[in-house]
């Protein structure tokens, strides 16, 4: 059976004189510990939680004792890595290379290449080779820092220096940097205002990763799909030695992908990791390093650095550089770095130890500490001089590579530039939000299989069940009752509902003055909680009371009285408590599906709610019609964000609840593909799906109305609350 809302038609709603907007929502009174905790419950639940994952995988470590331990291990957590990290297609078997612009200099030659990872997509680098042919030759591929792209001067450094002794070096642009940049702001003469030109590439990663996770696919997952594809280009040099592929990470956002792509792929004969796979600039030595030691990445908004499911799976940053034993690594960090303090450093020499390759694991190092600057101090945009300096050794003993001199003539970003306009119109590749479009829609599932309604649920739900994580509801939450009042038309009631250890769900349930046992109960959630709800939809509310049901206005958490800040922008505290939960491998969505199915279950066992209607509601700012959004991601006067994610939780209660579930919604988005200016949360992002999918799925009882994604802008078939109001109504009276 398949049946909208709007196929009802009622009279105006009933008019009741309601003051739910004067109420005062709160459980707790606000001097009450527990209502100072309610902000910062979720962090400090994802804080205890990594801890414990902390913890767990320690021991887990601890107990690995032999070689053949050890490999079970890592497979184990280097297969979770892959899975996490997206679908792989299989390596292309001709892929599309072509050398744009040569350059010659002294001693080498630097061509500019363009070269196709995956269709429509294509990767441009600088491709650094000796002047005369080379038997034997080496290859090297850096990926820059997240500072800037090919062009920066240390990059060209050691591009001129190591071609000038006989070794091939490529250098691409990494996703959304340089020339593969998403966005239009290029220089500071490219926007009005101020904002900082030189760091666009690097904030716009947030978007593309955005992008990325709701296809399905990660930041990371294609940035090392890049270098791989990089290394096939190298490998396409004339007397290139296969066996003397290194692959070298800059000091901040290029050794994490480096780190990963050698995990991957057994080509890769020896790998740097600049700043990857322990201690970290901004480490600081810990009373119990098992425990607090950021194993897994920080639950900060540039992805990269905290990968979706780590601290679940157990492939925690020194197991992935571990993996790569008994190839070659070197352990390398921007600052000064002692043994004695960092906690990953006898992990990967006990892992290279099994293979009795202490000698294949080595270190470089600077000086100084990224909380200084001045003498002595040895920040670096890429690859310092003075890191290069305790390269160099290693790769002489290991590759028999002589010590180069170094060599310094740099370019102009126009000289290393690879796209030209015969290339464009030629190749005619594509900016990430067009490739993804085309490959979600391919990739995505269509419609469910023909079957029964119950059928058809089960199909939605196997496919939604690994991507939220446990949404069950919680049998027997602990109860506690606050204050309770009459309100025009029913009896409104205050309860907390402790859903698990340190996770609080405050709501307040209003019930029609004649309720005889179980009546249809009306569930509204919207990011602002109970609070706005009340003061906003009083009509609504007193409408559903007016016609005998009940309402149950709950702060899942992160909404309302639990939303850790008011903020949702990239680098808000809310943005890291999602990533957090990403790497602890549920996204914050699934865990307030949870809460919200508690919430109904509670209702239902409290003999209160005999069918249910969610409301998922959306109070976002409305841009102008004619704002302007194509904006820096640091402008000042950046345009409103959207606020789908209630409208996506009631869609996602609609489907885990079943048909005796109607579903009204206020707010979702559209467009998720449409370009590089988003302005969604990052925890409204479902990983793993296109949002459109589940419309498709919760589609047969939802009365939609949209608010644009990239906007929001409201759309002119929006259909008003009212009148969502009425078709719950005649909905849940009919299947009363």
């Amino acid at each position: 059976m398949r049946t909208t809302l709007i196929a009802f038609a009622l009279a105006a709603l009933t008019s009741v004189a309601a003051d739910f907007k004067d109420l005062d929502p709160n459980v707790f009174p606000k001097d009450d510990p527990r209502a100072k905790d309610l902000p910062k419950m979720m962090w400090t639940d994802a804080t205890k939680r990594m801890k414990e994952a902390n913890l767990r995988e320690s021991k887990a470590f601890a107990e690995v004792t032999t070689k053949e331990q050890w490999e079970r291990y890592r497979d184990a957590r280097i297969t979770k890595l892959k899975e996490s990290l997206g679908a792989w297609p299989d390596a292309p078997k001709d892929m599309k290379v072509k050398v744009t612009k040569e350059i010659e200099g002294d001693g080498f030659v630097i061509h500019n290449v363009v070269f196709e990872s995956r269709p429509g997509l294509w990767v441009n680098a600088n491709l650094y080779l000796p002047a005369k042919p080379v038997e034997k030759m080496p290859g090297i591929i850096i990926a820059h820092s997240h500072h800037g792209g090919k062009n920066g001067g240390e990059l060209q450094d050691m591009g001129m220096t190591w071609a000038r002794a006989g070794v091939a070096v490529i250098v691409p642009d990494q996703l959304g940097y340089g020339e593969r940049r998403q966005h239009d702001f290029n220089t500071d003469k490219d926007y009005d205002k101020p904002f900082r030109a030189g760091r666009q590439d690097y904030y716009f990663r947030y978007n593309s990763n955005l992008q990325l996770s709701a296809a399905g696919e990660s930041l990371m997952g294609w940035m090392a799909w890049d270098l791989m594809r990089g290394v096939d280009v190298l490998l396409k040099q004339k007397n290139i030695d296969k066996d003397r592929i290194i692959m070298m990470g800059s000091v901040a956002g290029g050794g994490d992908p480096v780190g990963v792509t050698a995990a991957l792929d057994k080509r890769i004969a020896c790998v740097v990791p600049f700043n990857f796979g322990g201690w970290q600039p901004e480490s600081s030595v810990l009373e119990n390093p098992d425990r607090d030691f950021t194993w897994f990445g920080d639950g900060y908004w540039e992805s990269t650095r905290g990968l979706k499911n780590g601290a679940r799976d157990g492939f925690a940053h020194f197991v992935i550089v571990g993996s790569v034993a008994p190839r070659k690594v070197i352990y390398a960090h921007e600052f000064a770095w002692d043994a004695k303090t960092d906690p990953a450093w006898p992990r990967l020499q006990k892992i290279f130890g099994f293979y009795d390759a202490k000698d294949s694991l080595r270190v470089a190092h600077g000086a100084g500490s990224v909380r200084n600057s001045g003498p002595g101090n040895t920040h670096c945009n890429h690859i310092g001089a003075v890191h290069r300096k305790m390269i160099y050794p290693a790769l002489k003993d290991w590759f028999g590579m002589p010590v180069p001199e170094e060599y310094s003539k740099r370019r102009t970003s126009d000289e290393l530039r690879c796209w030209t306009e015969e290339a464009r119109a030629e190749l005619k590749p594509k900016k990430l939000h067009e490739v993804l479009a085309e490959f979600v829609d391919q990739r995505m599932a269509p419609n469910a299989p023909k079957g029964t309604f119950d059928e058809q649920l089960a199909y939605h739900r196997g496919m939604w069940e690994p991507l939220l994580g446990d949404t069950a509801p919680v049998a027997k939450p602990k109860v506690m009752e606050g204050a309770t009042e009459d309100v025009p038309g029913g009896k409104l009631a205050r309860f907390a509902l402790e859903v698990e250890p340190g996770i609080t769900v405050p709501l307040v349930l209003i019930t029609p003055k004649e309720q005889k046992g179980k009546v249809p109960t009306v569930f509204m959630v919207a990011q602002g909680g109970k609070a706005v709800l009340l003061k906003e939809r009083e009509a609504e509310i007193a409408a559903f009371l007016a016609a005998g049901f009940a309402v149950c206005l709950p702060d899942v958490r992160g909404t309302g009285e639990t939303a850790p800040g008011a903020s949702a922008a990239r680098g808000s505290t809310r943005t890291s408590v999602s990533q957090t939960n990403l790497i602890l491998g549920q996204p914050v969505l699934g865990a307030q599906l949870r809460d919200l199915r508690t919430v109904i279950q509670w209702s239902k066992d409290r003999g209160v709610c005999s069918f249910a209607g969610v409301w998922g509601d959306s109070f976002a700012k409305v841009n102008a019609k004619d704002a302007n959004l194509k904006v820096p991601l640091d402008a000042g006067d950046f345009p409103a964000l959207a606020e789908p994610g209630a409208y996506y939780l009631a869609a996602l209660a609609q489907l885990f609840e079943g048909f005796n579930c109607a579903c009204y919604t206020r707010g979702g988005m559209t467009g998720l593909f449409d370009g590089p200016y988003l302005y969604a949360p990052h925890d409204a992002i479902l990983p793993g799906r296109s949002t459109r999918w589940l419309l498709r799925a919760a589609g047969w009882s939802t009365g939609e109305s949209v608010t644009g994604f990239n906007q929001p802008r409201a759309l002119p078939e929006n259909r008003s609350p009212a009148d969502g109001a009425k078709a719950m109504i005649a909905f849940l009276k009919l299947i009363k």
